[in-house]
């Protein structure tokens, strides 16, 4: 089944306010909160996983951009828990009132990371699965993180006693910092991990499947949430972003949803019109050349371009005709083009070459100019 539009979940037009979201995301939870629908306790609970889903994306600049340009498909490769902390789930709205201790909850949260992913445009167009290869910081298999060698256990902090801060009086004022002996970690590491250091996380490489969805763009990113480092002492990991880098391609060129090509014919062709074959990403196709055709105009062949990665809605492929000149004539060519010359009118066939007039009309014009002048 189609996931909801995060804005209607939240009963939001698309310009909401960052105070709008919040303001909407109180009322809704608490108005869907288990504890006060006990009739409906599982009902109530799936809106509330619903709306606490809307309200992550929205709340974050980020996570938002992408979702109005993508959509869904943005973070059909994050993980968004599943899972509800009733007794915590308000403490985005109100923690800027009351106070949380929140930041120091990921206080060693992982890095993240970007990498770089060289793709063509076919790729981009049809969508793609790749393999990608990263060098990372991961939890150390030997201690699991605790940067403690098996067997033994890290030690409370005797300069803050466990708290991971201290405080330093100066005359009237009192100031909180991490604790220089634990580094705010709140315990020390006696017997640290042989294989870690005691660091608890250790250099390796690991390979991702990353699903590129069709139409993302040139300079997009996409975001693998919990893919980036690990955090210290169990805290969260990074994020990657993998950054999209489409190489030019020989034939089209891309614009937002249209792709551009230039389509040579001969004067024959342009001048009596006729049918060419036109390639396009998914094969070739026939393009009809109306009778009298001149170099430069476009013509459009409908949902031959790039498939919306917000919309699903295909845009166009505009070829551009462009009349090449024969080259390589042998002596009957050359004839027959003279008597189509003098058949014509020669240079300035008033009839036949309507741009040739208007160019030498106003070739005219101007050295008329300049010699009443």
């Amino acid at each position: 089944m189609a996931k909801r539009d995060f804005y209607d979940i939240l009963g939001l037009s698309k310009n909401a306010s960052d105070r709008d979201i919040k303001r909407a995301y109180k009322r809704l939870a608490m108005k869907y909160h288990p504890d006060r629908n006990q009739d409906k306790k599982n009902e109530s609970e799936a809106k509330f996983k619903e709306i606490k889903e809307a309200y992550e994306i929205l709340s974050d600049d980020k996570k938002r951009s992408a979702y109005d340009q993508y959509g869904h498909s943005a973070f059909e490769q994050s993980t968004i828990s599943d899972s509800t902390d009733f007794s915590d789930i308000f403490g985005d709205v109100f923690g800027d009132i009351f106070g949380s201790n929140r930041k120091q909850k990921h206080q060693f949260r992982g890095s993240d990371l970007q990498y770089n992913i060289q793709l063509t445009l076919e790729e981009v167009v049809c969508g793609v699965t790749k393999e990608i290869r990263i060098p990372t910081l991961d939890v150390c298999n030997i201690c699991h993180g605790n940067r403690s060698k098996p067997g033994s256990t890290a030690e409370i902090c005797s300069t803050c006693r466990g708290a991971g801060q201290i405080h330093i009086r100066q005359g009237f004022f009192s100031i909180q910092q991490p604790c220089p002996s634990c580094n705010g970690r709140k315990k020390i590491i006696k017997d640290p991990c042989n294989k870690c250091y005691g660091q608890g996380r250790i250099e390796r490489y690991k390979t991702l499947s990353v699903k590129i969805p069709a139409g993302i763009n040139n300079g997009d990113r996409i975001r693998l949430s919990g893919e980036g480092e690990a955090g210290s002492d169990g805290a969260q990991s990074g994020d990657l972003f993998v950054q999209i880098n489409v190489s030019p391609h020989n034939i089209f060129v891309r614009d937002n949803n249209n792709l551009h090509c230039d389509v040579p014919i001969n004067f024959s062709v342009a001048a009596l019109g006729g049918e060419i074959g036109v390639p396009t990403i998914d094969g070739c196709v026939k393009l009809k050349i109306p009778a009298e055709t001149q170099t430069g105009k476009v013509l459009r062949i409908r949902n031959k371009g790039v498939k919306s990665v917000r919309s699903g809605i295909h845009g166009d492929l505009m070829c551009r005709v462009v009349v090449e000149t024969p080259v390589k004539l042998n002596e009957k060519q050359k004839w027959l083009l003279a008597e189509l010359g003098e058949s014509l009118g020669g240079v300035s066939g008033e009839k036949n070459s309507p741009r040739s007039k208007s160019f030498l009309d106003g070739v005219k014009k101007f050295f008329d100019d300049l010699t009443n002048d």
